[in-house]
C-alpha cells in the first residue's frame, strides 16, 4: 500500500532488472577512467586518528534466526535483572554469546 505522493518499488536483489543501454555505457565509461581522473576534491583527507578510532562492524546487523533454546532459569533471571526495565535481555544474551564466539575464534587463530 502506498501513501499519497509516495511511489513504492520492490526490488529482488537476487533477480535485478537488466541494465539499460545507457546504464551499460555509463558503467563502461567509469571503468575506463584512470584513478587520477577521478575528482576527489569533495572528500576530506582521512587522518591516522580516523583509522585508530575506527570500529569494525559497528553498523553490521546480522540476520537473526528464531529458535527455542533452554537456558538455566538463574542465567535468564540475571540477564533480565541487569537489563533496563527487564527489556533487551535477549539482545544482551546474544551479545554475550557473540563475545564468546569471537574469543574462541581469536584463540583458534
Amino acid at each position: 500500500m502506498s501513501k499519497k505522493g509516495y511511489v513504492t518499488c520492490r526490488l529482488d536483489p537476487e533477480n535485478p532488472p537488466p541494465l539499460t543501454e545507457s546504464q551499460k555505457r555509463e558503467l563502461e565509461a567509469l571503468a575506463a577512467m584512470k584513478d587520477e581522473d577521478i575528482d576527489t576534491s569533495d572528500i576530506p583527507e582521512l587522518s591516522e586518528d580516523f583509522f585508530r578510532n575506527g570500529q569494525i562492524g559497528r553498523f553490521y546487523r546480522p540476520v537473526k534466526q528464531q529458535l527455542t533454546l533452554r537456558v538455566d532459569a538463574d542465567v535468564v533471571d540475571w540477564f533480565k535483572r541487569h537489563a533496563p526495565d527487564g527489556k533487551g535481555y535477549q539482545t544482551r544474551i546474544n551479545l554475550a554469546l557473540r563475545e564468546y564466539v569471537q574469543a574462541q575464534e581469536k584463540k583458534a587463530g
